[in-house]
């Protein structure tokens, strides 16, 4: 068996796609290790969650188990120090900066996968391995490039875009070329049903989403300010631009609603509503980059058309990419769309793709 003695790193979390890529990797003769991380939680009383929801208590028994009925060795390194610096210090200074973050990008960047690569070294393993739907491929330049998952409706190739070669090079993916219902056959075949009744992940892992507001004013306090529509007129008073982003509905507290946030006014600390849903203020053509990423190592020959969306469940959409060049300033990358997108979030990451290939990504620093 050509993969027989390799030694892969496998980023365990204890849900069913990790696992089964675990029991995929050892069925194709590889010498797995099963890794899991301990990342910090919110420790307030009035976060509802106690731990970290990536990786419970109840979660490393689960992966244990995996491991102990698969003879595959199993480790849990504490990485809370790491992700409370790098993740949550960055969903801080973002949210200070009245932008929109996104932890989970920054955690597979500077967290996961330089973790388990830093294991791997250790370990002297082949590769790291986990559980998302993306596959890899080497290109006709050698290069390694990252594509979306078969099941394009689970592609989470969004969430690896700021990933570099060094990662690449390394990866595999078990779970590509699988649909999400596939791999819960898969589960169940091999007596793990129990992954059918297991709580999917909500967007932030280390607070509960209804103690968000606790949470913000415990770190960030109150920035009160005016709330005004797109003719400037005072409709009534905000807490703090950090807690709302482009295109939210709920959570503004003006009377004859509903209500959606069109626009955050840092200069004047204005948070600008509007009552139409389709409002044209809430739609932008052009999109300005800063802090992006070519997979490839390579910046591309520039401009160029791609499909990129603004957001991780939004279309793509097609668009021309190019260098803009500010006098004094590093230069950013313009995303021009052919049709205006709705509810651009300075803060999140556009993320941009040739076909299947998913090419990289920035951050969204304004649009127009």
């Amino acid at each position: 068996m050509r993969n027989k003695g390799k030694k892969v790193i496998v980023g365990l979390s204890g849900g069913v796609d990790s696992s089964v890529s675990l029991l995929l990797l050892k069925k194709a003769g590889y010498e797995p290790i099963g890794v899991s991380f301990k990342y910090a939680v919110w420790q307030n009383e009035k976060n509802r969650l106690k731990e970290n929801i990536c990786c419970s208590e109840e979660s490393f028994i689960i992966a244990g188990e995996i491991c102990r009925r698969l003879g595959v060795r199993h480790q849990i390194i504490d990485e809370e120090i790491n992700f409370r610096d790098k993740v949550i210090g960055y969903f801080l200074d973002v949210l200070k900066d009245k932008k929109t973050p996104n932890p989970c990008l920054i955690c597979n960047r500077l967290v996961k996968f330089e973790k388990l690569i830093e294991v791997a070294k250790k370990e002297k393993a082949d590769y790291i391995a986990t559980g998302h739907y993306a596959r890899v491929r080497e290109g006709k330049d050698g290069t390694v490039q990252l594509l979306k998952g078969k099941d394009k409706k689970k592609d989470q190739s969004y969430f690896l875009a700021l990933l570099e070669q060094k990662h690449l090079r390394r990866i595999i993916f078990p779970l590509g070329n699988y649909t999400k219902e596939k791999v819960y056959q898969i589960a169940e075949k091999e007596g793990l049903e129990f992954f059918r009744k297991t709580k999917q992940s909500q967007d932030l892992c280390f607070v509960a989403g209804k103690s968000i507001p606790f949470y913000l004013k415990e770190e960030l306090g109150f920035e009160p300010g005016e709330i005004v529509d797109s003719e400037e007129r005072v409709l009534g008073k905000h807490r703090g631009l950090y807690f709302y982003t482009v295109g939210q509905r709920k959570g503004i507290n003006l009377a004859q609603g509903p209500w959606w946030v069109a626009g955050l006014d840092k200069a004047k600390n204005r948070l600008i509503v509007t009552k139409k849903e389709d409002d044209p203020i809430l739609f932008k053509k052009e999109v300005f980059l800063a802090d992006y990423n070519f997979i490839s190592g390579v910046s591309p020959a520039l401009p160029m058309f791609i499909m990129a969306k603004t957001r991780y469940n939004q279309k793509l959409s097609r668009a021309k990419i190019c260098l803009q060049e500010e006098k004094g300033q590093s230069p950013f990358l313009k995303l021009v769309f052919s049709r205006a997108q709705k509810a651009v979030t300075p803060g999140q990451w556009a993320v941009f793709y040739s076909g299947d290939i998913c090419l990289g990504g920035g951050v969204i620093e304004s649009a127009k």
